[in-house]
C-alpha cells in the first residue's frame, strides 16, 4: 500500500525524541512521503518544549526537501473532563493538531468518566486526531468513541509505537484490533501513525500490517493513502503557491 503521509513525529524538542526537524524532513522525503507532521508532546509531559516553541512556529518553511510539513503538538489530555494542556490561543497556530492520554499526567477516573472526557476531546472542534487510544494508558469503551469520532470527522490513530514489545503495553493489540473492528463495521476511517522519535522510524508500521491483515480491514478507510482525503476529511488547507 502507498503511503503518501506521516504526521505523528517528534524531534528533539520534545525531549525525549533523537532527532532534529531537518532530520525528519530530510528522511520523510527519502521514504517519498509528501506530508510529514511533526507533533511535539505539549507542556504538561516532563522534558518537553516551552510553551513558546508553539508560538514560533510560523518562521519554519512549510515546503522542505521536496515535502509539505505540518507542525503542530501532541496535546495532553488531562482529565476525565476533557481538559488540555494547551488554550486556544496556541491552539488556532497549530497546523495539526493531535491529543492523547499519557499516563504522566492524566487524572485517572472510571471507566465511563474516562470515555466521557475523550469524546469531549473528540468533539473539540480543535482536535484532528486521538492519539493510541487503544494503547491502554486508560480503559475505555470504544464503540461511543468510533461513532463519535465518525460524526466529529475526528480519527482514531492507530499507533504502531504502542505495539512493540519493549513497550509492554499487555492491551495495545487487542484494543486496536477492537477499534480496526468498530470501525470498519461503522465505516469510519482511521490513521495509522509511527510516533516516531527518530528518523528512521518515519512511516515505520511495521506492528500495524499484521492487525490490519487480521481484521479485514479496509484498504479504503486508512486516510495515510491520500494527501487529499486526509486534508478534506480534517478540513485542513492545502499549502499555498
Amino acid at each position: 500500500m502507498k503511503i503518501e503521509l506521516d504526521v505523528h513525529t517528534h524531534t528533539i524538542a520534545s525531549g525525549h525524541a533523537f532527532s532534529t526537524l531537518q532530520e525528519m524532513a530530510q528522511a520523510a522525503a527519502g521514504k517519498g512521503l509528501k506530508v510529514l507532521g511533526i507533533t511535539e508532546h505539549a507542556p504538561s509531559m516532563p522534558g518537553t518544549c516551552n510553551p513558546i516553541y508553539f508560538r514560533n512556529l510560523y518562521v519554519v518553511p512549510r515546503q522542505m526537501y521536496g515535502i509539505e510539513l505540518l507542525l503542530g503538538a501532541e496535546i495532553n489530555i488531562l482529565d476525565t473532563k476533557g481538559t488540555l494542556d494547551l488554550d486556544e490561543s496556541y491552539l488556532k497556530r497549530l497546523d495539526i493538531r493531535i491529543a492523547g492520554i499519557h499516563s504522566l499526567c492524566y487524572e485517572q477516573g472510571t471507566v465511563e468518566e474516562k470515555t466521557h472526557g475523550l469524546i469531549q476531546v473528540i468533539s473539540n472542534p480543535y482536535t484532528h486526531i486521538i492519539s493510541h487510544p487503544g494503547d491502554g494508558t486508560a480503559k475505555l469503551l470504544f464503540e461511543p468513541i468510533v461513532q463519535a469520532a465518525k460524526e466529529y470527522h475526528t480519527l482514531l490513530e492507530i499507533n504502531n509505537c504502542s505495539l512493540r514489545p519493549s513497550r509492554n503495553k499487555k492491551d495495545a493489540r487487542g484494543n486496536n484490533l477492537e477499534i480496526l473492528r468498530l470501525c470498519k463495521q461503522y465505516e469510519v476511517p482511521v490513521i495509522l501513525g509511527s510516533d516516531a522519535h527518530v528518523s528512521f522510524d518515519i512511516a515505520n508500521y511495521e506492528y500495524l500490517w499484521p492487525l490490519l491483515k487480521e481484521a479485514e480491514f479496509p484498504e479504503a478507510l486508512i486516510i495515510n493513502r491520500s494527501v487529499d482525503q486526509f486534508k478534506e476529511y480534517l478540513n485542513i488547507p492545502s499549502l499555498q503557491g
